[in-house]
């Protein structure tokens, strides 16, 4: 029975912290003018299984429009996502809830991650506008 309550607390304590918010970082962008850096972290997309269902807003996802999902920022919320490899951005509008796979701060539609070439996953940084 020890073990039982032991393993319970340990799945507890993951799924809170899991579902806890990322601390937000607010520094000044030296690169936008009067915007300030959100998060920095790695960001990832996705799209083709999720094409034409519900979005978290109510909306259908199209995995060719300029959308994120993110786990708090509002939804229609516009936020510049900069590429930290290769420099480029693109301005996207939040309309979904996500990333569910730990240490992500943001999921990308496919358009969006090609706009600011985006294989799969890197390190971006999201800035208010």
């Amino acid at each position: 029975m020890v073990m039982a309550s032991d393993a319970e607390a340990g799945y507890k304590k993951k799924r809170r912290a899991f579902h806890a918010k990322p601390r937000v970082e607010m520094q000044q962008d030296a690169q936008d003018a009067g915007g300030h850096t959100l998060q920095s972290g790695v960001a990832s997309w996705y799209g083709p299984g999720f094409h034409g269902r519900r979005t978290a807003s109510g909306e259908r996802f199209n995995t060719n429009e300029l959308t994120a999902a993110h786990r708090y920022l509002p939804f229609g919320t516009r936020v510049k996502v900069v590429n930290q490899a290769t420099g480029r951005s693109v301005v996207v509008r939040i309309n979904d809830r996500g990333p569910f796979h730990g240490g992500r701060v943001i999921d990308l539609s496919r358009a969006s991650a090609a706009a600011i070439g985006l294989g799969g996953t890197g390190r971006v940084q999201i800035v208010a506008l």
